[in-house]
């Protein structure tokens, strides 16, 4: 399996993020879905990881089996809440020999209740320390071209994240809907002196409500006039298109401004990717 960051090096990539399945008919879903969207010959995919490392067995079930049974690398969310040193060298130990050879390193979020985080890592750069100190794992953080929410300011936020890219490999961004926000980030990590390649995430937004609270939790802004055309619409196929049609025009800038590739974000649902992917042609532009 090929790394991730030679990948973005040689051509701008298609990737999608899956979250892992809580049930075994979930689980039948996702293999479905994969199936479909397969045949778009996506050149990787991620699986996340639940709060406090809640589905740790389950990411690396799903990434394990995708690596061995697929023509694309898995690569599995790993945060620092809830670890220790210990169970962070097992899992990425457990990871090369079982064949994953990418691991994406986030902060993750703490715990809900307020309580500190009880593991061994606060900051995802002590994160990307452990797994290099251990393996020689392709390594992509996490980037939030409107400012991590936790950050005290967005100078500071881009230092961490121009020390963050410096450590790894490459980046994928939490998703967005402002072009300019991903650019100007870009634009002001190469001033800091960091070339690193961040990779867009894109989410069509099938579902205003859901996603509306994912980004508040993200600190990204929600355009008002989409969510209002997207509420107007009738659920459904109509609802469906004006979300691709939303999410195209946004990847069409993003490609035509030179992003290294393109992330969507599926939510384990492969119809509306289908449909931007049709629209798309990321070796050509739109």
């Amino acid at each position: 399996m090929a790394s991730i960051r030679g990948l973005i090096d040689d051509h701008p990539t298609l990737s999608f993020e899956f979250f892992p399945p809580k049930t075994e008919l979930a689980g039948e879903k996702l293999r479905a879905t994969i199936d479909v969207l397969e045949k778009l010959e996506p050149d990787f995919v991620s699986v996340t990881y639940g709060a406090g490392g809640t589905t740790r067995d389950t990411t690396r079930d799903t990434v394990v089996d995708l690596c061995a049974d697929r023509r694309f690398p898995a690569m599995p969310h790993l945060t620092c809440v809830g670890h220790s040193y210990a169970e962070i060298h097992d899992l990425v130990d457990d990871y090369q020999a079982s064949g994953v050879h990418n691991v994406l390193a986030l902060a993750g979020d703490p715990p809900a209740d307020g309580s500190p985080n009880p593991g061994d890592f606060r900051y995802a750069i002590e994160l990307i320390e452990a797994v290099r100190e251990r393996t020689d794992l392709c390594i992509g953080v996490a980037a939030f071209p409107e400012t991590h929410p936790r950050s005290e300011s967005r100078q500071l936020d881009l230092r961490y994240l121009a020390e963050k890219l410096d450590a790894a490999d490459f980046g994928i961004t939490q998703f967005f809907f402002d072009a300019d926000d991903y650019f100007r980030m870009v634009d002001d990590l190469a001033a800091l002196g960091c070339d690193a390649p961040v990779v867009p995430g894109v989410i069509p937004v099938l579902n205003p409500v859901s996603v509306g609270r994912f980004a508040a939790m993200n600190g990204t802004g929600t355009p008002a006039d989409l969510w209002q055309r997207i509420s107007d619409a009738k659920e459904g196929d109509e609802r469906v298109e004006v979300a691709v049609d939303a999410a195209t025009q946004l990847v069409g800038r993003l490609l035509e401004g030179g992003a290294p590739g393109l992330h969507i974000y599926t939510l384990n649902q492969s119809d509306a990717v289908i449909r931007i992917c049709e629209r798309i042609d990321l070796r050509r532009g739109i």
